[in-house]
């Protein structure tokens, strides 16, 4: 029998000189997480650790200047008395919240969240001395990053590590109860999220859009990406890639060379995990080629990339079945995921059938079983299931003739 394993996923300290300023963490999910033993949050005085009957933390600056300093004393003993508290050599990933760090963003936020330990340091008056970096990346051995909420100056850090903690701690497993809905989300992948609806569908003169109560599954994701880019150029247009705009023409479609195998692994990952959901498989070629079967492969096969803005946002590959046969295989194709539905792998179909040399007849490819939008789009292009064994468990095999 395997016994669970007691540890809390995630353990933050957070040191301030308003401890209380940091009691939100008992509310809400982040709140439920903490007592659950998912998150194990310890809050520390920073007037604990000074030596004077005043609990001084700051004094004036050397070189003159306006505000105060804080002391370099009380934050190291608070910084080595947080590090003594681990186990087995861990240490935290310290986080000081300033205006001169590197933007907090969603994919920090997913950074940290894959972090065991992390530990915040909250700043006040003009900020913390620069030896107390030095001693905690030198001394202590910690990743110091120095993080920003955005362009704008806060009186002190603890504003900012609540709304860290809190878009980090959500990413902990278990913390949300659906999982899914992390997916959807604003800047998720990039993108605002899309307009929601609740009941009732007539509200004050005003309703909700049809397509919402169509029940067309496959209308409604259109719709909501649509709405979705829509909001982004609206609101945030910094966010939008050129090739957020792109459709099955505006592409440009080209041989693949040795520069394009990083890009084109980490976008058949992409493509073939969802593959992997949907026919509950991890049987998939695709998702076990390493750079070097990729690179491989450009000798073996003829493969296509299309590219929008810079960005490699399709591929797929070409060959001959037999040296002298009359079949030509069409396989790895696939769309970023953030621009399917648009008419770029019908676009990739019809170019790679168009490659093929004379003497030509028949048009193969694979696909998953359970695939429904890939055997939606290859038998609108005019391919039909036939009764062979497909080479990959679960996938299954489509012809089509050609014509001329």
């Amino acid at each position: 029998m395997t016994v669970p394993d007691p540890r809390p996923a995630m353990r933050v300290d957070v040191v301030s000189i308003f401890p209380d300023y940091l009691s939100p963490l008992d509310l809400s999910l982040i709140g439920k997480a903490r007592a659950d033993g998912l998150l194990d949050v310890r809050v520390h005085d920073l007037r604990d650790f000074t030596h004077d009957r005043h609990r001084t933390v700051d004094d004036t600056p050397y070189g003159g200047g306006a505000g105060m300093v804080m002391k370099p004393q009380p934050w190291s003993e608070a910084l080595d008395h947080v590090v003594a508290q681990g186990h087995s050599g861990a240490k935290p990933r310290l986080i000081v919240p300033g205006p001169g760090g590197q933007r907090f963003t969603q994919t920090l936020a997913r950074e940290l969240a894959r972090e065991p330990w992390l530990a915040f340091a909250c700043g006040r008056y003009e900020g913390i001395d620069e030896r107390v970096y030095d001693h905690a990346r030198e001394d202590l051995g910690l990743e110091v990053s120095v993080v920003s909420l955005g362009d704008y100056v806060l009186n002190g850090g603890e504003v900012a590590v609540l709304a860290m903690v809190e878009a980090v701690g959500r990413l902990v497993p278990g913390v949300i109860g659906n999982a899914e809905s992390l997916v959807e989300e604003s800047h998720e992948d990039g993108l605002l999220e899309y307009p929601i609806y609740t009941k009732p569908a007539s509200w004050n003169g005003r309703e909700v859009p049809p397509v919402l109560l169509s029940g067309n599954h496959g209308a409604i994701a259109a719709w909501r990406h649509e709405q979705r880019r829509a909001r982004t150029a609206a609101r945030r247009p910094d966010l939008l890639h050129a090739s957020h705009g792109v459709d099955g023409t505006d592409v440009e479609i080209t041989a693949a060379t040795p520069a394009d195998v990083p890009e084109l692994a980490l976008l058949m990952r992409a493509c073939w995990v969802q593959e992997a959901v949907a026919n509950d498989t991890l049987d998939i070629p695709a998702l076990h080629e390493s750079l070097d079967d990729v690179r491989e492969s450009l000798e073996t096969t003829q493969t296509w990339v299309a590219r929008s803005g810079g960005r490699l946002v399709g591929a797929v590959r070409t060959v001959r079945t037999e040296p002298d046969g009359d079949d030509w295989f069409i396989g790895r194709l696939c769309v970023a995921p953030d621009l399917q539905g648009r008419g770029l792998g019908r676009r990739l179909l019809e170019h790679a059938e168009s490659t093929a040399p004379d003497g030509i007849r028949t048009f193969t490819l694979n696909t998953g079983a359970r695939s429904a939008d890939n055997l939606r789009m290859y038998k609108k292009a005019g391919y039909r299931l036939v009764d062979v064994p497909a080479p990959i468990p679960g996938a299954v095999t489509l012809v089509k003739r050609r014509r001329g």
